[in-house]
């Protein structure tokens, strides 16, 4: 019996089996059944399987959105915060910084150099510290805290829109809003490092002090860079105090004469300061005609904007540079995303248009400094820096470097620097017969009722949400445009900014100097429409790196982000030339320190002020010194010991040193003189002022 049911329980019923009774000797035979109907069982489940899964539609791949663009970025942003603070906690110090190497200071303290002339530090946009004296309840703990510059910038991140609302200044008049009050940093502390491990002046002092420089021979002239120059005296009396210091200075280090040294744009504020110190009250310092040549025994400009810097334009028109340019491509749609509410740009560009002191910086001198629609100083320039070979006509003397100094000029996409904005590739590279022409005429602001409603949505109100948006349109309509017709399109587009900072500025060049309207303050900051003082002993350097590509024109488009209080234009980043073009991201390059072109840093000192002319009657001697950029070779070297970017040249070992031979008692000829390794001369020639 338990055999027959044992049998049974292995017996059951299939279409391809049949089930028979064969006794004990039939039970192997079972088995062997089983486990091939198991085998088949298998195949056919894997096979059905199999079916299954072909009829099931195929997954699609996944769109990216928005969020993952957000994602994407936050996370770039944390792991590049993390490993910064990795670098900055657990690397030796000399990793972040120049190293520790025998400076020139040691050297020319070796040599004999003792200090001699007292030394006045000027510094330029950005990198001076600011503190908060008085400020709105969010800042609450906030009092004589670094909000700018010197500090770890943890506010930021803790507090950013507080910041940026303590940062602005009054739309209408360009200084403190109610109930606002930020102030420079004063002393040497307000602009010796910009961020922790980051230097702007410490090195410049640090070898300065080798030789016996300190507190009684050496100042920082601080002072709040965002206002317009007139406005740093109007509320802080910051004119009236560096002229006080330079005065105390000279008397208390035997009559000497001071050596100033301003960066960047601290060059055209100090240039300011010289016409303002001899000017009559009220409007100047009542110094007297004879007042810088008593006073000033050379300026040693370092990086010098005398004739601005297309980066401003940028800045003004779009709220971006190349590397903003660069991150907006990399996660398309997040700083402008309508679900973050972020309005980046617009919050940027809302308090930079507050800073009269941007506007200082717009290229001068219009088309006949900076080329018109199918010309340019810089024609023919070569981008492929590692492949230059020079030689070079100097109209100077000594130190002309003649084996590597004339760049090669050979390029496949002619770039035409002229046009500092295109609206697309073709408006930048077709004759200008080709293109329609931009006429100021042309801007007029249409009906109220056309325009965009200030109130209707987000925060971050900016000028151009008064524009229509069929003005919007056409300001674009494939259009060049010019140093000249862009001061035309940036009344159109920021009118309030524009009339404000314009009573402070000009941009232009004066045809005759002795009409009294160049008295006025607004013209003092341009080397073009200004004299220099009649002080024939006085020597002007311009200290500045050359070999890095440095924005010089920008191809645009209408942004593609239509909501509401949004910036209409951006930076083409789509746009490129062929290999070796001077075209990449939508940015046209020249030679230059990263941020200033050789052609606003050099031409004054090549052609405008050189010998007697009418921008320098007394014949003021002055002296190009080109740095060429060498990068680090290693992490060891920090940010280079030769570098010629903007910023890291004020830790450039020969730059330092011939500043500390001039403080010490040389002159421009015992130092070398002329040092040029780019094509400033030849830039120069084409150049035609009539002088």
């Amino acid at each position: 019996m338990a055999s027959v049911l044992r049998f049974r329980k292995l017996c059951y019923v299939d279409s391809a089996v049949k089930c028979t009774s064969v006794g004990y000797e039939s039970f192997d035979i079972d088995e062997k059944l089983d486990e091939k109907e198991e085998d088949v069982l298998s195949a056919n489940n894997f096979a059905l399987e199999i079916n299954k899964k072909r009829k099931q539609p195929k997954r699609q791949p996944k769109e990216w959105r928005c969020l993952d663009s957000c994602c994407w970025i936050i996370g770039y942003l944390c792991t590049t915060w993390w490993l910064l603070l990795f670098f900055y906690h657990c690397l030796p110090v000399t990793l972040l910084r120049v190293p520790e190497l025998p400076g020139p200071g040691v050297r020319l303290k070796r040599e004999g150099l003792t200090a001699l002339h007292p030394v006045v530090l000027v510094p330029g946009i950005v990198t001076g510290g600011l503190e908060l004296w008085e400020g709105r309840p969010c800042a609450d703990g906030l009092f004589r805290k670094r909000l700018w510059g010197g500090g770890s910038f943890t506010q930021i991140f803790k507090r950013p829109l507080c910041l940026l609302e303590h940062l602005s200044l009054h739309y209408e008049t360009g200084l403190d809003p109610q109930g606002i009050r930020v102030r420079a940093v004063p002393g040497l502390v307000g602009a010796d490092y910009f961020a922790p491990g980051y230097f702007v002046w410490a090195v410049l002092i640090e070898n300065l002090a080798k030789i016996g420089y300190e507190g009684k021979n050496l100042h920082m002239a601080a002072y709040d860079w965002r206002l317009s120059f007139q406005n740093t005296e109007i509320r802080d009396h910051a004119l009236t105090r560096l002229k006080s210091k330079i005065e105390l200075m000279y008397i208390s280090n035997g009559y000497k004469k001071v050596v100033a040294v301003p960066h960047s744009m601290g060059v055209i504020y100090f240039l300011h300061f010289l016409k303002w110190v001899e000017t009559p009250p009220p409007m100047g310092g009542g110094g007297g005609p004879g007042w810088c040549a008593k006073h000033i025994k050379a300026v040693m400009n370092i990086g010098p904007a005398f004739l601005g810097v297309p980066k401003a334009v940028s800045n003004l028109f779009s709220a971006e540079g190349k590397d903003v340019s660069y991150i907006r491509a990399m996660a398309p749609g997040v700083f402008d995303s309508e679900i973050l509410g972020l309005q980046t740009f617009e919050r940027v560009m809302r308090m930079a248009r507050t800073w009269d002191s941007i506007v200082s910086l717009l290229p001068k001198g219009g088309e006949v400094i900076w080329g018109n629609m199918d010309r340019s100083p810089e024609e023919g320039h070569v981008c492929d820096f590692s492949k230059k070979s020079h030689s070079k006509t100097s109209l100077t003397t000594n130190n002309v470097n003649n084996s590597d100094v004339k760049r090669g000029f050979l390029v496949k996409d002619l770039a035409n620097y002229g046009r500092i904005i295109s609206f697309g590739k073709p408006a930048s590279v077709l004759h200008s017969s080709k293109l329609p022409t931009a006429d100021s005429k042309e801007f007029s602001r249409t009906s109220t009722s056309e325009n965009f409603n200030n109130f209707s949505c987000g925060e971050a109100w900016t000028e151009y949400d008064e524009m229509s948006r069929q003005s919007i349109q056409n300001v674009a309509a494939d259009k060049a445009y010019t140093t000249t017709t862009l001061i035309d399109l940036l009344r159109f587009v920021a009118p309030k900014m524009m009339r404000r900072a314009e009573a402070h500025f000009s941009h232009g060049i004066a045809e005759n100097l002795d009409d009294p309207k160049y008295n006025h303050y607004k013209y003092w900051s341009n080397p073009l429409e200004t004299k220099l003082s009649d002080a024939p002993d006085m020597e002007i350097y311009c200290m500045y790196g050359v070999g890095i590509p440095t924005e010089r024109s920008y191809v645009y488009k209408l942004s593609p982000n239509s909501r509401c209080k949004s910036i209409p234009y951006q930076i083409d980043n789509s746009v490129h030339g062929e290999d070796g073009s001077c075209l990449k991201g939508g940015v046209y390059f020249a030679d230059g320190d990263e941020s200033v072109p050789v052609l606003s840093a050099g031409f004054m000192c090549a052609k405008g002020w050189k010998g007697r002319t009418r921008f320098n009657p007394s014949g003021i001697a002055t002296y190009i010194r080109e740095y060429r950029h060498k990068p680090p070779t290693s992490l060891m070297e920090g940010r280079g010991i030769e570098s010629g970017s903007h910023v890291d040249i004020m830790g450039n070992f020969a730059l330092i040193e011939d500043i500390m031979r001039v403080a010490a008692g040389a002159t421009g000829d015992e130092i070398g003189g002329d040092q040029i390794h780019s094509d400033i001369i030849k830039m120069s020639e084409r150049i035609n002022l009539g002088i």
